[in-house]
């Protein structure tokens, strides 16, 4: 019964596909009768029907080629507007194809990643933090027990096939100080879906069908997770928000509770993928709580996967002050062991307009040092990274595009780098 509904409606007025359909069967009936006057002719000499025959082969493939043409134009309008078919069609196999790739972060630093990364498979992974506590995700947190959305809402707006709009919209922060004030709406929209759902994978999951993700987002634990940090002066601050305020050098951190789960998603896409990316994030609020997470970190040594570090382009006030990148490598191999990354990338591109505004808050690029880091077992990779908009930040374009390329030299058996369209490179 759904199968004479389905063709009741494709016979339905307006639809511009009848004609071409139409115009197809033509051309087939003009083929077959090409071929049997043939036939004719060869069976009956004499008949002179060969010239006959060239004519309607000639008609009907014509026919045949316009219709299918015509008809597949149709469709792709429809689904796609304003798109190429064959380049449509190009990449969605080609992204389908794409190696398996674990983004494991936090913060704007992964969703910059993922948007790059997006454009060269549809095999992305992101495994977010859900130790913060802070601004709408704290207060939600806080008032409905959920995990915080913040992150997780971003990575899935960066993975959206509509990113700019969605990004606006998921983005948008209520006015006010009071009820809804301050929280955003994609926040809320993840709070909504994991009431309706009874579960934050479900919410994320349905999210991203709604949203035409490419990839899957997932929260490295469903513990809720509190951050503990001691300083250089003995002080010990609770939670995430609390420690980045702090602005002082860590000495040590740790979490509650003491061994939370990893989500077995988020362990199987370790163990399962091509290439897995630490960062870009905060060192010890985005990054350093995965490591807190025993099954995420037995995963990452356990992984045959090459792994690289994508290292902060600016040093952050009192939690980095100094660091350069093998003091970053340092305290990721202290909490994740020796074997965590194999690889860092490095930007050596010096920031010049925004360059005095950092130095006046206390930021400064990162030093790449070098021969610290072949010590430490790290194989350094360096080049330009970076924008200069309103701050200083990874250009998704060149990070996606250097990563990519380290993909296809670790493992060129199951990299893949073909794309229709270069990226972008800032001027």
């Amino acid at each position: 019964m759904n199968y004479w509904r389905e063709l009741r409606t494709w016979a339905l007025p307006g639809m511009r596909i009848k004609r071409w359909i139409a115009l197809t069967l033509l051309g087939i009936s003009s083929i077959n009768a090409a071929v049997g006057l043939e036939a004719i002719d060869l069976l009956r000499p004499g008949t002179h029907l060969f010239g006959g025959a060239i004519a309607a082969l000639g008609l009907g493939i014509i026919g045949v080629a316009v219709g299918l043409h015509r008809l597949l134009h149709v469709v792709a309008e429809t689904l796609q507007p304003d798109t190429n078919l064959a380049e449509a069609m190009f990449n969605a196999r080609t992204l389908r194809r794409g190696p398996k790739i674990v983004a494991i972060g936090g913060g704007t630093g992964l969703s910059t990643l993922l948007r790059g990364l997006k454009e060269y498979s549809d095999n992305i992974t992101a495994i977010v933090t859900v130790a913060d506590d802070g601004g709408s995700s704290g207060r939600l947190r806080q008032e409905l027990g959920v995990l915080p959305p913040g992150d997780i809402r971003n990575c899935l707006t960066a993975l959206a096939r509509e990113e700019r709009l969605l990004t606006e919209l998921f983005s948008f922060r209520f006015p006010g100080a009071t009820g809804l004030g301050g929280h955003s709406f994609g926040n809320l929209f993840l709070a909504a879906m994991t009431g309706i759902s009874g579960d934050l994978m479900q919410a994320i999951q349905r999210s991203s069908a709604v949203l035409a993700v490419r990839g899957q987002v997932v929260p490295a634990t469903m513990a809720q997770m509190t951050l503990f940090a001691r300083f250089d002066n003995g002080e010990v601050v609770r939670g995430e928000s609390g420690i980045t305020a702090e602005r002082r050098p860590i000495i040590d951190m740790w979490c509650d509770p003491a061994q939370p789960v990893a989500l077995p998603e988020a362990v199987r896409a370790i163990l399962e993928a091509d290439a897995i990316i630490l960062g870009p994030g905060s060192l010890y609020t985005s990054l350093v709580p995965h490591l807190l997470i025993p099954g995420l970190r037995d995963a990452l040594l356990a992984s045959r996967a090459p792994r690289i570090y994508v290292c902060n382009v600016m040093t952050q006030p009192g939690e980095t002050d100094g660091f350069r990148a093998s003091d970053h490598v340092r305290v990721l191999q202290r909490f994740g062991g020796a074997g965590v990354c194999q690889h860092v990338l490095v930007n050596e591109a010096l920031p010049r307009r925004l360059r005095e505004r950092y130095e006046s808050q206390g930021q400064f690029p990162v030093e790449l040092d070098w021969e610290a880091l072949v010590e430490q077992g790290v194989s350094p990779v360096r080049g330009a990274f970076i924008d200069e908009a309103e701050v200083v930040r990874h250009n998704s374009s060149l990070l996606a595009a250097a990563i990519m390329t380290w993909v296809e030299a670790i493992s060129p058996g199951r990299a893949h780098t073909a794309r229709l369209v270069a990226p972008a490179v800032p001027e």
